[in-house]
Formats: C-alpha cells, sequence, structure tokens
C-alpha cells in the first residue's frame, strides 16, 4: 500500500468511536490513548457522541472531536478530520469500525495515512445463517487492501485473522489489551449479601446471558446469588425472565460499573456465557485479581486465557447441563481459588513500536 506520512514516527495518533455506552471496545481504545498520551504522544478521538458512561474515562489532554450524532454514519465523515488533523497513523479500535476505516481508505487514496485495525470479535461465527456467513467471510477477506497491519490480541487470534482474512503474516501482530486497573473516584457498585456468581458485559443478545439465568434455578447451592454488570438492550427480556422464573431475590442488574474489579474480586465466580467473542477481557480481569471463571468456547482465544482446570472451566456453547454442573464444582464448599494471573507484556509500548514501524520509509510500499 502507498500512503504519505508527516513524521518519522507516529507522534500523532487518531482513533475514532461511535459512542462511550460501556463496551469493551471503547474501554480498551481509551486506556491505550491515556497511555500512548502519557508516552508523550498526541492524540486525536472523533467521538460520535460522549454520552454514556465511559465519558469519564476520557483521557486528560486528549483533542476530542465530538460530532454531535451517536450514529454510525456519522463516522462517515472520518476522511474529513484526517485532512485537518494529519495524523501519522490512524488505529480503528474494533471489528465494528473497520468499514469506516474502508471508507476512510477510498476517500483518501494515497494521502491515507496507515490504518491499524484490531480484531475484537470473532472472525468465524458458526451462529449466522450459511448466507450471512458467506457475506462475512467475502467482507473479511476486502480487509488486506484497506489495512496495512492488524493487531489479534491472542496468537490463536493473530492465526485466525490470518486465515479468514487472508492477511499477510508480516501484517498481523499479537498485542494485548491494557490491563484494568482500578479507577480512584469510580462509584463503588452495591454487592448482594453473601455469596455471589459476577457477569460482567453488555446486556446483548450476543452475550447470552438467558443462559446464565436458566441454570441459576438448577444449582446445588440455592442461596447463591448473580450480579449482571452492564447495560444494554436485552435488558427488559432479561428482566423478564428473572419474574418468570421467581429469581428476584437472588439477581441484581445494576447497570455499567466504572470499575468492576473489587466486585470481580469478592465473586466466588465469573461467568461468560456468550455466543461469540474476540478476547474476552473480562476473563483475563477475573483472574488478575485470583477469582475462577466458567465461559463457553465462544472464541479461539478463550484456552489462551483459561489455560489450566486450576482457572476455571470450558464448555460448549449450547451444553445447559455442563454450564450447571461446571457451576456446581467451583462453587462446591471449600474450592480453592487460582492464584493471580499478572498480565505480561507492555501493550502500549508495542502499540507504539507498530506504529512507528509504519512511518519508516520502508513501510511506504507493502505488498
Amino acid at each position: 500500500m502507498l500512503h504519505r506520512t508527516y513524521s518519522k514516527s507516529a507522534q500523532m495518533i487518531l482513533t475514532y468511536a461511535q459512542r462511550l455506552q460501556g463496551g469493551g471496545v471503547e474501554r480498551a481504545m481509551l486506556r491505550m490513548a491515556d497511555g500512548w498520551l502519557k508516552a508523550g504522544r498526541r492524540v486525536t478521538l472523533v467521538l460520535g457522541s460522549r454520552e454514556g458512561p465511559l465519558a469519564a474515562e476520557i483521557p486528560e489532554g486528549i483533542e476530542l472531536r465530538e460530532l454531535g450524532n451517536a450514529k454510525h454514519s456519522a463516522l462517515f465523515s472520518l476522511a474529513d478530520h484526517v485532512r485537518e488533523v494529519r495524523p501519522d497513523v490512524i488505529f480503528c479500535p474494533g471489528n465494528h469500525y473497520s468499514g469506516i476505516a474502508a471508507l476512510t481508505r477510498l476517500r483518501l487514496g494515497a494521502q491515507s495515512p496507515p490504518i491499524v485495525a484490531k480484531v475484537s470479535n470473532a472472525l468465524v461465527r458458526p451462529e449466522l445463517s450459511p448466507a450471512a456467513e458467506w457475506g462475512y467471510r467475502c467482507w473479511l477477506r476486502l480487509h488486506p487492501r484497506f489495512l496495512d497491519a492488524v493487531v489479534a490480541m491472542t496468537p490463536a487470534m493473530a492465526s485466525e485473522a490470518i486465515a479468514e482474512m487472508r492477511m499477510p503474516a508480516s501484517r498481523v501482530h499479537v498485542i494485548a489489551n491494557p490491563p484494568a486497573t482500578a479507577r480512584t473516584g469510580a462509584a463503588p457498585v452495591a454487592l448482594p449479601e453473601g455469596r455471589y456468581i459476577i457477569g460482567v458485559g453488555r446486556l446483548e443478545p450476543q452475550k447470552r446471558w438467558d443462559r446464565l439465568l436458566h441454570a441459576l434455578p438448577r444449582l446445588a447451592d440455592q442461596e447463591i446469588k448473580l450480579l449482571l454488570l452492564g447495560e444494554g438492550t436485552a435488558r427488559g427480556a432479561l428482566e423478564a425472565q428473572v419474574a418468570a422464573l421467581g429469581l428476584g431475590g437472588r439477581v441484581s442488574m445494576p447497570g455499567h460499573a466504572g470499575d468492576p474489579l473489587p466486585a470481580l474480586q469478592g465473586a466466588a465466580l465469573a461467568v461468560l456465557t456468550s455466543d461469540y467473542e474476540g478476547v474476552p477481557g473480562v476473563l483475563r480481569e477475573a483472574l488478575s485479581v485470583g477469582t475462577p471463571v466458567v465461559t463457553t468456547e465462544s472464541s479461539v482465544a478463550v484456552r489462551e486465557i483459561v489455560t489450566s482446570p486450576d482457572l476455571g472451566t470450558v464448555i460448549n456453547r449450547e451444553d445447559a447441563t455442563g454450564l450447571v454442573a461446571a457451576l456446581d464444582h467451583w462453587l462446591a464448599p471449600g474450592r480453592a481459588r487460582p492464584a493471580p494471573v499478572i498480565p505480561a507484556g507492555d501493550p502500549v509500548a508495542e502499540y507504539l513500536a507498530l506504529f512507528d514501524s509504519l512511518t519508516q520509509p520502508q513501510a511506504q510500499s507493502q505488498p
């Protein structure tokens, strides 16, 4: 790909997001932007709307360009902002935004700076219809035409990107998300009395929290509570399911949490029941504070996180009986908790090294 740069290193980074409603993609992007700023780089965030709980996490010193429109289509204007800001690199924070990257490259042509995109969600989607799956695969195979580099968060996700996107291996890089840290000033989460299971994630159909609610009445421990942290369009359906199952006294859904780490640390068990994920950060966050996990095999990356039976249990997506058995196993009295898993590496520095490499002369004529 041919592109232009203004610096010999990525001194100016531009990234973008639709809104700040509490998704993991946007939260990780804000963490990375904060790290890039602290490393002395300039960062511009083109944002559809700052409304949402993650607005409190916008890092100090970022140049914010708010569009005043939370629709995805508002980001169609990204190329105009690139022309004005003249960044050295564009960072696409996740799969949801890769169409914007494609449009931006199309509009800018050879005047586009390098575009780096992170793989934030599964590239193999067995839950799709055959026609939808075919269309998704065709879309993925267009990505090498408009992306200079792809970042996957684990080696298995990198292999999936190479296979599904047909991205040359030399343009796929493995960099983890920055680890979650305690946030001073975040409103504390009201925790259930007694022992509790925790789920952290958007209340959306993808997350299949209905599976966890269905399992709750079948557990051996009928006193265990469930705390679901997150917000989304499935709230109404989940609340109706709680009522139908008579679980009103055992389930709490207080919404988005500014800092879920204390609630994760206090839980007996963290659970993820998704149909599909990219690299589920909540599993790493739970294990970082010594809380075991039960998760569906929603991503090729899951077993790269739950690397030992001492850390948790991985089950098939549709195995309702296996979910109950795994929950009962970890909730058994006296069950040992894992030692905290400390994240390795320096993702902020690794991203900056990648960005800098793309501004060098030898990066100007990638295949």
